[in-house]
């Protein structure tokens, strides 16, 4: 007898919605982004900023219960590479737990500003003259 029907099967590759509110993207990340998912969600946010007058870009992790190595490595080349585009990146949402996680890591995610919510981050872009890297 076979195993279940989709045993050993790779998990489902969901794209990560990108909406834009007016020059600004708004990213919200759900639980665990894979490989490929995250090459998409990069590829996307840059073509996205390429392709119109996008200046900033709000990734929302508030439903993001563990960030790892790789996901801190995907959010600094987001960063990376919307900044080479003119555009910058605010981290939002950030949990108290991931933070910590994130201080113990030894990831200090270069370019990235921060701000508790996505409103605060929406006012942070809004605020054109704010420096990166300062948190609201």
């Amino acid at each position: 007898m076979n195993g279940p029907p989709f045993a050993g099967a790779a998990p489902a590759q969901v794209s990560v919605p990108v909406l834009a509110l007016g020059d600004i993207l708004l990213v919200t990340l759900q639980g665990e982004l894979h490989d490929g998912a995250a090459e998409r969600l990069q590829q996307d946010i840059t073509e996205r900023i390429a392709a119109s007058t996008v200046a900033g870009v709000v990734i929302d992790i508030s439903g993001v219960d563990i960030v790892d190595s790789f996901l801190g490595r995907v959010l600094a080349e987001i960063a990376s590479s919307t900044r080479l585009l003119a555009a910058r990146t605010v981290v939002a949402g950030m949990r108290p737990a991931v933070a910590i996680t994130l201080a113990e890591l030894g990831l200090t995610l270069p370019g990235l500003a921060t701000a508790l919510n996505a409103e605060r981050a929406m006012g942070l872009l809004a605020s054109r003259d704010a420096a990166v890297g300062e948190g609201v």
